[in-house]
């Protein structure tokens, strides 16, 4: 999903030039109406800035908000309390500077891979024979040259995640946000369009929010990974740098040592928060670490 309308050259040159966070949330609270007429607050006092150029992802136990941070970044709600800031300008509306991939893919199944790549053109106004030359040009990116005119029925999960990304990317949003795309893969699926995604990312370095309950996948992909607590109410607990080199491999980059030293650290934060939400009965818990 595309938040953006206005142009954009096709391919960035690099993160965007600015000493202002990518994104900013002060002090967000975010408080949800129930259908009794109470309340449920999703997220408190939470501040986290991602700048530009930075893999962020955000971890926690299910239930613990991460979506619904993104969702506020994306100004697809607006937080009960607290700023929403989006390279130094207060956020209204949607965020038209971000690209939103969700967990379960949008495509048109009426609509072969190459249709669903160029409608997000669309909007933009951009000439027929010039979206499909761009949409060709961003599925052999994401390695589909050959299947510009499957449908989605006829493509595998990680291919129909592909078009997807070639839907968010051929837009050029400066800011993507990513809740839990790889979740329904595989694991070795998940390892490829991990790869993929940081090969992508790594040519113009966009801000990038990541959610997921993977925290292996979360160590591999990011500069930095925010563990949060369990909710109600959650905040951020912790915010670790993760100090691994790049380029990664994902598998590789798992057997280092260093990896392993990261994990166990994050773990030992997420680990309390974890076994609060199964006392809670919160159901299906992160991936990637022993919670008995």
């Amino acid at each position: 999903m595309e938040l953006q309308d206005r142009p954009h050259p096709d391919a960035g040159t690099g993160p965007v030039s600015s000493g202002d966070p990518a994104v900013a949330l002060g002090g967000i609270d975010i408080t949800f109406h129930l259908a009794d007429g109470g309340r449920y607050q999703a997220v408190k006092g939470i501040d986290l800035e991602v700048h530009p150029g930075e893999f962020v992802s955000i971890v926690g136990p299910t239930g613990c908000g991460k979506s619904t941070l993104l969702n506020a970044a994306a100004g697809l709600l607006a937080p009960s309390a607290g700023t929403v800031g989006i390279f130094g300008k207060p956020l209204s509306g949607l965020n038209r500077r971000a690209g939103y991939l969700f967990q379960q893919d949008a495509l048109m199944p009426w609509k072969t891979a190459l249709e669903n790549v160029k409608v997000a053109l669309e909007p933009m106004g951009v000439p027929s024979h010039e979206a499909d030359q761009r949409a060709r040009e961003w599925l052999a990116r994401v390695g589909l040259r050959t299947f510009v005119d499957r449908y989605p029925h006829m493509l595998s999960g990680g291919q129909r995640k592909r078009v997807s990304l070639a839907q968010m990317l051929i837009r050029n949003p400066e800011i993507l946000l990513m809740d839990e795309p790889f979740g329904p893969l595989d694991a070795q699926t998940r390892q490829i369009m991990g790869n993929l995604l940081l090969d992508l990312w790594s040519r113009d370095r966009k801000a990038l929010m990541f959610v997921t309950h993977d925290l292996e996948e979360a160590i591999a992909l990011s500069d930095r990974v925010v563990v949060m607590s369990a909710g109600p109410a959650a905040g951020i607990v912790a915010d670790y740098k993760v100090d691994l080199p790049r380029p990664r491999d994902i598998a590789d980059i798992r057997l280092e040592k260093a990896f392993h030293e990261i994990h166990r650290d994050i773990w030992a934060s997420l680990r309390v928060e974890v076994q609060k939400a199964y006392a809670m009965g919160e159901g299906r818990e992160l991936v990637g670490g022993d919670a008995s």
